[in-house]
């Protein structure tokens, strides 16, 4: 695919109250099946009661799924912190890479930042994940 043809949308949401934390697992196999369709590729980060998703790929397909994400009525409060052309993939293997857990930085201040520097807030993130 061109890198012209790249988009990334940075998101964050709330998992619901009653929704059973179960659920989330099985957000993220749909999601790897999904998307391994669309040829999107992405990282989902669960804290315990919200999500930060980075979704990379066709323009038409990520904004596509963005608008299935906010419909959903497992997550409330959907709020995209960041969407652009991107210049080359970064999870060119990958569907979907979840993780959960403790965190160092509130999804909370992601939504504070603008939209530069909650990109550049994720990217830490991702790189820390990684290692």
């Amino acid at each position: 695919m061109p890198p012209s043809l790249l988009y990334q949308v940075l998101y964050v949401s709330t998992l619901r109250p009653e929704q059973p934390l179960s659920v989330v697992a099985e957000i993220a196999h749909r999601a790897r099946v999904r998307n391994a369709e669309l040829g999107i590729g992405a990282l989902l980060v669960f804290d315990g009661q919200r999500f930060c998703q980075m979704l990379e790929g066709d323009r038409r397909p990520v904004l596509s799924l963005i608008e299935r994400i906010r419909s959903d009525t497992r997550h409330t409060d959907v709020e995209v912190l960041y969407h652009g052309p991107l210049p080359a993939r970064r999870f060119s293997d990958l569907q979907l890479a979840f993780t959960s857990g403790e965190m160092d930085t509130s999804f909370e201040q992601f939504a504070a930042l603008d939209d530069r520097a909650a990109l550049a807030a994720f990217e830490r993130l991702r790189l820390a994940l990684a290692h």
